[in-house]
């Protein structure tokens, strides 16, 4: 088989909760465990864009997500069954998983309006403070619509998100490889300006044609061994 060469990234977001019967273990078999956890999360993270966020006392379902960007799908497929492997897996349970792919956006493009590059297929984790991320599905009635008509509602949105420049988007796809058809995330220092953002952007002509963008998680971004240290 002739092998194919693609610039793409897989990005994978997948969101944990500890069973209730965590709790119930000592203190040190929970550190163990939890530094077990961190070995992993240190190794992979030479391999492949590995971020660790907390989404504890924020989610009732979730406790922290992985955020995993990589050139393989197996990378995610093989890090997976070494974290359960610690003997987490008796203790964890994954909520989501959501797994996605960068291309280049459609309607993203250089012209005099719009000063952003077209090409997205690398996705760079800023590291800041808060990170948003939710799925996304547009109704069928948007795929009917002119490409002039879905560029035009796409500039407003475009224009919209330039006011706020503490909130970086990262976009990927989803198409035909997971339920949804995007995965968006924000990553920012200022969650009132991507409420606002948000705000701003419902009034648009574009939201009419939304089908589901929940659930929208806010996460707070954690060093490996400061994650750890929340459910020692």
């Amino acid at each position: 088989m002739t092998k194919r060469l693609s610039d793409r990234q897989y990005i994978n977001y997948s969101f944990y909760k500890f069973l209730p019967s965590w709790y119930l273990i000592s203190r040190n078999r929970r550190k163990s465990l939890l530094e077990s956890l961190e070995k992993i999360l240190n190794k992979y993270n030479k391999k492949i864009v590995l971020n660790s966020y907390s989404t504890f006392g924020v989610r009732a379902e979730c406790d922290f997500m992985l955020w995993r960007v990589s050139d393989k799908i197996e990378n995610f497929e093989q890090m997976s069954s070494e974290i359960l492997k610690t003997g987490l897996g008796g203790y964890i349970e994954t909520k989501y998983s959501f797994l996605s792919m960068t291309k280049d956006s459609q309607y993203v493009v250089k012209n005099k309006n719009i000063n952003q590059d077209k090409t997205r297929m690398k996705i760079s984790p800023k590291k800041r403070k808060y990170l948003i991320v939710y799925p996304f599905t547009k109704k069928v009635d948007w795929y009917l619509l002119s490409k002039g008509k879905r560029q035009q509602m796409m500039y407003e949105h475009i224009n919209t998100g330039r006011k706020y420049p503490s909130v970086s988007i990262n976009t990927s796809y989803s198409f035909g490889i997971d339920d949804q058809e995007q995965m968006v995330s924000f990553e920012t220092n200022y969650p009132e300006d991507f409420l606002d953002l948000v705000e701003e952007m419902r009034s648009q002509k574009a939201r009419m044609y939304t089908e589901k963008d929940t659930p929208i998680i806010t996460c707070i971004y954690k060093e490996f061994k400061d994650l750890i240290k929340l459910f020692y």
